[in-house]
């Protein structure tokens, strides 16, 4: 499914590139394509390395560990060769996800403000285009560059600002390859053989050939066109109907972006990955459980590198409030993101349920994102004390017509923002009904929960909700990670 080598040719990603960062303190995998069974000499600095490709023309080869540091020239040679310039040494971070990972620098708060003072040559950014396909594709068009006004606008603004973050407390230069795409579902970024392999996510390949099988996206594309001429020629009145989108080559199908976009990068060595997605899983939330740890775990596993760090950002609250405490279907997508964290090592999650904005599924404020994200980074990989990861319910114990709640992670105490009553709390007996509950914090890392109406307390939930109003958090600022003490059925479960 790959091009052949031209003879004497030598290719490589565009994740190699003039202005690139590359990982400080791992050994440096640099790969790539020429004829078979050539000798390859790879040079940085004072460092080298020789390898040979294989009877495909592949070869990898990888250079000794390197401080912090540039720029440096990066010489590839194998019969001809290629010398990359500017490059520093330092941290390399994945930007991933869907639509709020992508949303600009420009799009966000303060964008104009931003942009003025983006003026950081030791931050180097790349964006990887979005390609859609099942064919897997070893390279992209795209380049490095430094951070600057003209640069960063069209940059993720998540990205940006965990990486500033990064730059600014480390003093090391930073390296981002952005390579989001809005409205992405997990499975697109997931190999076919693994998601078929799964019990889980099997069901997502038959009933994808189906949808394909049955596809004429060219009628689609020639309605919408004849509906268009009529639109323009009564005038342009009312709203146009939206364009459609092929779906073979879109970012729903499984494996679809994982071949087009991620590929071409997989081996890059990196510190780790961000991500921002699950919107568009939502409605297949209980799926998420179990397809979420497995995308990671797919690409902790291509990358070679161990268990490298994985952040996510905890879905933001969106939609309408609602008074009634009911079911939601973005609750237990936030709830199967959370158990992540006990699945897999080196994970955690930024939670924004204080962030969202109830009309948009776009949040304006990324900064705060991107500093939340940070803190896990800046915590977890390079051991700075600072406050890292919101509250989150730990245990329960009933005591009489209360239940009292305790919790993990809450720093110098909990705390309730704005008013002195916790807010977002709703209770049920065995019937299963939730009500509004009163809350009071009664020490440092424990609530106290009740309800009149419900005298023989069974269960608790926490901004179970599309859009909850809560308001507990840290004394630190990290809001309590939404929850529920019970594990009754759900309106995504099967």
């Amino acid at each position: 499914m790959l091009p052949s080598i031209v003879k004497g040719e030598l290719m490589m990603s565009s994740i190699f590139g003039d202005s690139m960062v590359l990982q400080r303190d791992h050994p440096i995998h640099v790969w790539g394509w020429t004829e078979p069974q050539t000798t390859v000499t790879v040079t940085l600095a004072d460092r080298r390395a020789t390898g040979q490709s294989d009877q495909d023309g592949r070869f990898d080869v990888s250079l000794p560990a390197m401080r912090a540091g540039g720029p440096f020239e990066m010489t590839v040679e194998a019969g001809e060769s290629r010398t990359f310039t500017d490059v520093l040494i330092g941290e390399v971070w994945i930007c991933s996800g869907q639509s709020n990972m992508q949303w600009s620098v420009g799009q966000s708060d303060d964008g104009d403000l931003e942009q003025l003072a983006a003026k950081y040559p030791q931050m180097r950014i790349i964006s990887v285009p979005q390609v859609g396909t099942q064919e897997p594709q070893r390279d992209f068009d795209g380049q490095w560059q430094s951070v600057t006004p003209e640069s960063v606008p069209s940059f993720s603004a998540v990205g940006y600002f965990f990486g500033r973050q990064l730059h600014q407390t480390l003093d090391v230069p930073v390296g981002l390859i952005d390579n989001a795409w809005g409205g992405s579902a997990a499975e697109a970024w997931t190999p076919r053989d693994v998601l078929a392999s799964n019990e889980a996510t099997a069901s997502l390949i038959p009933q994808w050939e189906q949808r394909m099988a049955n596809y004429d996206f060219a009628s689609q594309l020639a309605d919408w066109e004849a509906k268009r001429a009529a639109w323009v020629a009564e005038g342009k009145k009312g709203r146009l109907p939206r364009r459609p989108r092929d779906q073979a080559t879109g970012n729903q199908r499984p494996a679809n972006i994982f071949n087009g976009v991620l590929l071409p990068t997989i081996g890059y060595t990196i510190r780790g990955v961000i991500w921002y997605q699950g919107e568009s899983n939502s409605s297949r939330a209980y799926q998420y459980r179990e397809l979420f740890p497995l995308m990671i775990q797919t690409w902790r596993q291509l990358w070679d590198q161990g268990d490298f760090p994985f952040y996510w950002v905890n879905l933001a609250d969106f939609m309408e409030e609602v008074e009634t405490p009911g079911d939601s279907s973005w609750a237990e997508l936030r709830e199967a993101q959370t158990m992540t964290q006990d699945r897999l090592p080196n994970t955690g999650e930024a939670v924004i349920i204080d962030v969202g904005e109830g009309r948009d599924i776009h949040p304006r404020d990324k900064d705060t994102v991107g500093k939340r994200l940070a803190r896990l980074a800046l915590h977890d990989v390079y051991g700075q004390s600072i406050a890292a990861r919101s509250p989150r319910f730990r245990e329960m114990t009933v005591d009489g017509a209360s239940i009292v709640l305790t919790f993990d992670h809450v720093g110098e105490g909990l705390y309730s923002f704005d008013v002195t009553t916790p807010i977002g709390f709703t209770i049920a007996g065995n019937d299963k009904s939730f009500v509004d509950a009163e809350a009071k914090i009664i020490g440092k890392d424990q609530i106290r929960v009740s309800a009149s109406e419900i005298e023989n307390p069974v269960a608790v939930r926490y901004g179970w909700a599309n859009n909850p109003v809560v308001n507990v958090e840290s004394r630190g600022g990290l809001p309590l990670t939404p929850f529920r003490t019970d594990d009754w059925k759900g309106v995504t479960q099967p």
